[in-house]
């Protein structure tokens, strides 16, 4: 029998409200898994993820101040952190001390806390450094200047920094890392501070160091840390003209002398980063503090010795000495020879790890095939 027009119409409505639902959530999570997964080199000049997407797609607390910088409540970062428990404490760094926490929306934060009281300057710099979008940096999520404090909210990585996988500690390490793996870190920081550098006006880190280099589940790297001078500025003396400046075994040794960092100053910081990858030791160890010699006259001088012992057989020698070649080019002193842009640096590392992955990887006769991910990290 017939049904009645009005419960056709019914039924019809509910369907048709039913499917407009359905398209409008599958809208949502295509969106937010679109940007999660580009990893193109342009992917910086995309647009940042809203809070909502920070937040699971739309579970949060509240709106963002300005695009994807939230600013945060001590309340918010007090329960987040457990009041700050110690359990939290995972480091410290330029800024001040790093807790882990838990937002209320699920979302996982790495979040820094230094004595301040609160500037505008220090807000409108979180901001413009909020928006920068690349796979290769750790993103700035959100502020908080509230009692005294400021607080900076990072996306937080699993694997935190390099050096707890890399220093040969003595002890046995969860993780070792091999040639191909330390190469496929380099590229990652490399494009990282290749598009710091790029951006108008460039963005030059001024403090990279291994600590700084960042890598997720997946072993990829991320450069943290960069622009933490600007978000200090107006804090130390401002009539010094290296404002920011900090020495140390990272530091360009010309910078004094033409004072001022640029990015030439980055790419030595860059080969430092690249030597302690050869080496597995920390810089600082490998030159005497009373010595004068430089870390490009200890690698040149070093000879066969330089490498990692741990490293094993797990590279070719010609692609440990393209390695090498690399590394001196970024410490040689500028007036001698310019050193290479990071663009330049980043895409010789891509040529050295493809050639390396050619020349090492063996299908059949019981040897296995290396491919590039976390299949790479044995225990």
């Amino acid at each position: 029998m017939p049904l009645p027009t009005a419960v056709v119409a019914g039924v019809a409505a509910s369907v048709a409200a039913l499917v407009l639902l359905a398209v409008a959530a599958a809208l949502c999570w295509w969106r937010l898994g679109a940007r999660r997964s580009r990893t193109s080199d342009t992917a910086s000049d995309e647009t940042p993820p809203t809070l909502a997407e920070w937040g699971r797609c739309g579970r949060t607390s509240s709106a963002p101040d300005y695009h994807g910088a939230r600013r945060f409540t001590l309340e918010e970062m007090s329960h987040a952190t457990k009041n700050f428990s110690d359990a939290n404490l995972v480091g410290a760094g330029t800024f001040g001390k790093v807790y882990m926490g838990l937002l209320l929306d699920g979302t996982v934060v790495a979040i820094k806390r230094r004595v301040g009281a609160p500037r505008q300057d220090f807000v409108d710099e979180v901001r413009r450094q909020s928006e920068i979008w690349h796979r290769n940096v750790v993103t700035l999520i959100g502020y908080c200047q509230d009692g005294g404090l400021q607080m900076l909210v990072f996306e937080h990585l699993p694997n935190g920094s390099v050096c707890g996988h890399l220093y040969d500690s003595g002890k046995e390490s969860m993780t070792r890392l091999e040639f191909k793996q330390r190469l496929s870190i380099a590229i990652g920081a490399a494009k990282g501070l290749d598009h710091l550098h790029s951006l108008a006006p460039p963005l030059i880190h001024k403090g990279f160091k291994t600590s700084n280099v960042l890598v997720d589940e997946n072993f990829i790297a991320k450069v943290s840390d960069a622009g933490v001078d600007r978000l200090l500025r107006g804090l130390e003396d401002p009539g010094s003209p290296l404002n920011g400046f900090r020495s140390g075994i990272y530091q360009d040794p010309e910078a004094h002398s033409l004072a001022q960092l640029s990015a030439s100053s980055d790419v030595y910081s860059f080969g430092v980063f690249l030597l302690e990858l050869i080496t597995g030791r920390e810089a600082a160890t490998l030159v005497s503090p009373e010595s004068t010699e430089s870390l490009a006259h200890w690698l040149e001088t070093s000879g066969d010795e330089v490498a990692d012992p741990r490293l094993g057989g797990s590279f070719t020698s010609e692609g440990m000495k393209e390695l090498v070649g690399l590394t001196m080019q970024c410490l040689s002193p500028s007036a001698v020879r310019r050193r290479p842009k990071m663009r330049l640096v980043a895409a010789e590392l891509d040529r050295i790890l493809e050639k390396e992955m050619t020349l090492t990887t063996v299908m059949g006769d019981g040897t296995a095939i290396i491919t590039l991910g976390s299949q790479l990290f044995t225990s």
